[in-house]
Protein backbone atom coordinates (compact mmCIF):
# COMPACT_ATOMS: atom_id res chain seq x y z
CA UNK A 1 0.00 0.00 0.00
CA UNK A 2 2.51 1.97 0.52
CA UNK A 3 4.44 1.91 -3.05
CA UNK A 4 0.84 3.47 -4.45
CA UNK A 5 1.35 6.45 -2.78
CA UNK A 6 3.78 7.25 -4.30
CA UNK A 7 3.06 5.72 -8.15
CA UNK A 8 -0.05 8.31 -7.34
CA UNK A 9 2.47 11.27 -6.85
CA UNK A 10 4.57 9.82 -9.59
CA UNK A 11 1.58 9.81 -11.95
CA UNK A 12 -0.22 13.06 -10.96
CA UNK A 13 2.85 14.68 -11.39
CA UNK A 14 3.45 13.62 -14.83
CA UNK A 15 -0.53 14.25 -15.65
CA UNK A 16 -0.04 18.02 -14.26
CA UNK A 17 2.95 18.58 -16.56
CA UNK A 18 1.66 16.80 -19.34
CA UNK A 19 -1.64 19.13 -19.62
CA UNK A 20 0.52 21.82 -19.95
CA UNK A 21 2.54 20.89 -23.47
CA UNK A 22 1.35 22.44 -26.51
CA UNK A 23 -0.92 25.29 -27.37
CA UNK A 24 -4.12 24.79 -25.89
CA UNK A 25 -4.05 23.51 -21.86
CA UNK A 26 -6.07 20.68 -21.23
CA UNK A 27 -7.38 22.36 -17.68
CA UNK A 28 -9.46 18.86 -16.97
CA UNK A 29 -6.22 17.12 -17.04
CA UNK A 30 -4.33 19.97 -15.21
CA UNK A 31 -6.80 19.12 -12.18
CA UNK A 32 -6.79 15.48 -12.39
CA UNK A 33 -3.08 15.44 -12.04
CA UNK A 34 -3.39 17.93 -9.04
CA UNK A 35 -5.83 16.11 -7.72
CA UNK A 36 -3.38 12.55 -7.56
CA UNK A 37 -0.68 14.53 -6.35
CA UNK A 38 -2.15 15.85 -3.36
CA UNK A 39 -4.13 12.43 -2.65
CA UNK A 40 -0.77 11.11 -2.66
CA UNK A 41 0.91 13.64 -0.31
CA UNK A 42 -2.06 13.49 1.87
CA UNK A 43 -2.01 9.60 1.95
CA UNK A 44 2.07 10.09 3.14
CA UNK A 45 1.55 12.80 5.21
CA UNK A 46 -1.58 11.55 7.27
CA UNK A 47 1.46 8.07 8.08
CA UNK A 48 3.92 10.31 9.66
CA UNK A 49 3.12 10.58 13.64
CA UNK A 50 2.70 14.26 15.21
CA UNK A 51 4.43 15.17 17.82
CA UNK A 52 3.28 14.22 21.36
CA UNK A 53 2.36 16.43 24.27
CA UNK A 54 4.73 15.25 26.38
CA UNK A 55 7.54 16.42 23.34
CA UNK A 56 6.23 19.73 23.34
CA UNK A 57 7.47 20.55 26.96
CA UNK A 58 10.81 19.30 26.82
CA UNK A 59 11.34 21.02 23.66
CA UNK A 60 10.05 23.91 25.37
CA UNK A 61 11.55 23.61 28.13
CA UNK A 62 15.68 23.12 26.31
CA UNK A 63 14.24 26.21 24.26
CA UNK A 64 14.47 28.46 27.93
CA UNK A 65 17.95 27.13 28.87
Amino acid sequence: MKYLNYILIIIGAFIATYSKVGEKQNQFLLIAGIVLLMLGIYRIARTIPSRGDGEDENHNAKEEL
